[in-house]
């Protein structure tokens, strides 16, 4: 796991293209703190480079950027590849030579010899620049979860790139501001993907590949995982047991590692049933890292102590105060790459972890999205509803709607963005346009302007899957995640996210993978031997912190003459009175402090 960035360009020196890229690698120094390289090709004004976080072959045969033994092409990459020593073993067999013990040479390898194919057999999460040096073309490619973020930019025959939008402002390379982030953060509570904070900075999307022409400075772009559609699985106990071997293949992939691999223990049943499993399959004593709190409300403690009933190893509690989370703020905010209202629980059991000796963890995210964890799942067949109101007649109700129930404004909206908003938004067209001083139709053609399909068909559990995994897990959970985690140098892996157990989990039957009865309880069944009912028959609370009491005690998101503009203040007011959710609150605050 580490961070990496890069430039192609013949309108810049060779000197200047190194010292732009030392630039965004000292701006990426926290996600990868144990090394530092660089590559450069003069003569094709290309460099790339590598801030190392040590996982697999702590060595020095792990330094990035690397090669194959003849250098054919290089690599910087960030991420891990689990199926790696059978991929290597293959290449093997074929007449590939190798000089470490790394990952990253199996991909280099897999590429030489397999070409862009290769990219859809690699099992892991990734995001990495390879290239070709004989045919002159440079790949950025990017894992089919989306689970490593990977931002490019492209100007005047230009390609630059970096794991964080930071660091392409800080080399200089991007400077202008977009000027409609602000719009979709209001809306969504974060800046959806492809878009940023800078214009003409672009998340590659998950799943695919850029291929640079090195010598013509132009690109092409595509999925490299061809989607087959293979016949439901309706059998309950088949899907059961086949749940069953494949979550625990996938976390005996993704122990393997040369550094010490934790577990984040919340005491919900996503975590727990992780933490179980792992201490079943290490062969070594189990870290495992939890927070707890004053705030009984918010308290997992209890559920915690089941799991550790059931464990060996070492357990590593927390206690969080308010006092943490206000000595705290100024470093969560300079943490985050771009605006979010999410991502404080990761920053703080990351900093923990890493303090703990941990450079990598397991966490149970993914599990909700997959297996209807998330209210979503229930009040989808209420949007059903809604959806069967004329737009018109919604437009005259707007004025006479309360606050909690403005957010019908996005049914004048037949867009998916505009479901999506309506169940999670944050603040309503009408609400931004007075926020940001401008008119309703610029929000509105801003927010819903992009073609989007989900390619669900009904306002059924597979749609709100859909949404939930694509919109709110991609766009905000993965991406916060990893940028918290790695603010303290730790590597966060998603074994619900294992693109074999994922496949598994698309092919069976939505009428036996949802559960109206219970949320997630095909995922329950097939693990009830080892999870406790204790933690399986219990209110879901989710792994959140008591922000709204905390903030409102905090001056910068709670003081609202602090803030311009009636809309603003009345929120905030609002806020005070809790009124109003604390998103909102720090969603404003963020506004007005972003560069």
């Amino acid at each position: 796991m580490c961070r990496i960035a890069g430039i192609i360009s013949y309108r810049l020196q060779s000197e200047e293209i190194k010292t732009k890229v030392k630039t965004m690698c000292h701006a990426l120094q926290h996600g990868g703190p144990d090394d530092e390289g660089i590559f450069s090709d003069n003569e094709k004004h290309l460099a790339f480079g590598h801030r190392r976080l040590s996982i697999i072959d702590l060595s020095r045969n792990g330094h990035q950027p690397m090669a194959d033994v003849q250098e054919q092409a290089w690599i910087t990459f960030n991420g891990e590849i689990y199926n790696y020593r059978e991929l290597k073993n293959e290449l093997l067999l074929v007449g590939a030579s190798f000089h470490s013990g790394t990952d990253t040479e199996v991909i280099i390898q897999a590429y030489l010899y397999w070409g862009v194919s290769a990219f859809q057999k690699l099992r892991g999460m990734f995001a990495f620049a390879l290239y070709d040096k004989a045919k002159a073309l440079t790949y950025l490619v990017r894992d089919t979860a989306g689970i490593k973020p990977l931002y490019y930019h492209i100007e005047n025959g230009q390609l630059s790139f970096s794991s964080e939008v930071k660091a392409l402002k800080t080399a200089g390379i991007a400077t202008q501001t977009d000027s409609q982030w602000q719009v979709r953060f209001l809306a969504f509570g974060h800046i959806p993907e492809p878009y940023t904070t800078l214009k003409n900075v672009f998340s590659l999307p998950k799943g695919h590949f850029l291929c640079w022409d090195n010598n013509k400075s132009t690109f092409t772009s595509g999925e490299y995982y061809t989607h087959v559609k293979e016949s439901y699985i309706t059998n309950e106990n088949e899907a059961k047991q086949l749940l069953h071997d494949a979550l625990t293949s996938s976390i005996d992939r993704q122990l393997i590692a040369d550094a010490q691999v934790g577990v984040f223990l919340s005491g919900g049943i996503d975590s727990s049933l992780i933490t179980l499993l792992a201490n079943a399959r290490k062969t070594t004593r189990l870290k495992t890292i939890s927070i707890f709190f004053n705030e009984k409300a918010y308290d997992e403690s209890a559920y915690q102590n089941v799991v550790f009933n059931e464990i060996q190893g070492e357990k590593f509690t927390h206690l969080v105060k308010q006092h943490d989370f206000e000595e705290s703020f100024p470093q969560i905010l300079a943490a985050m790459d771009m605006p979010t209202t999410d991502g404080i629980n990761t920053w703080f059991i990351s900093k923990y972890a890493q303090q703990d000796g941990l450079k990598a963890v397991l966490s149970g995210l993914g599990a909700d999205e997959l297996f209807g964890g998330y209210p979503s799942f229930n009040r989808i067949q209420y949007l059903r509803s809604l959806r069967k109101i004329p737009a018109q007649l919604v437009s005259l109700a707007l004025p006479f709607a309360p606050d909690q129930y403005k957010k019908i404004e996005f049914l004048s909206h037949n867009h998916p963005l505009a479901d999506y908003l309506l169940l999670r938004g944050l603040f309503t067209p009408a609400d931004i346009a007075k926020i940001l001083n401008t008119d309703v139709k610029q929000v509105t053609d801003i927010l819903f302007s992009d073609t989007i399909t989900s390619g669900c068909k009904h306002y059924d559990e597979e749609y709100a899957a859909w949404m939930e995994t694509n919109l709110y897990m991609q766009n905000q959970l993965l991406r916060d995640t990893d940028i918290m985690s790695m603010s303290h140098g730790l590597e966060v892996r998603v074994p619900f996210l294992d693109e074999d157990f994922h496949r598994l989990t698309m092919r069976i039957s939505p009428d036996i993978r949802f559960s109206k009865i219970q949320g997630k309880k095909l995922l329950i069944d097939s693990f009830k031997d080892i999870l406790p009912e204790k933690i399986w028959n219990r209110p879901k609370m989710g792994f959140s912190f008591p922000l709204q009491q905390w903030m409102q005690q905090l001056p910068a998101t709670s003081n609202y003459n602090l803030y311009q503009g009636k809309t603003a203040q009345n929120v905030i007011k609002k806020f005070k009175e809790n009124k109003v959710h604390w998103s909102k609150s720090f969603a404003l605050y963020q506004l007005k402090t972003h560069e």
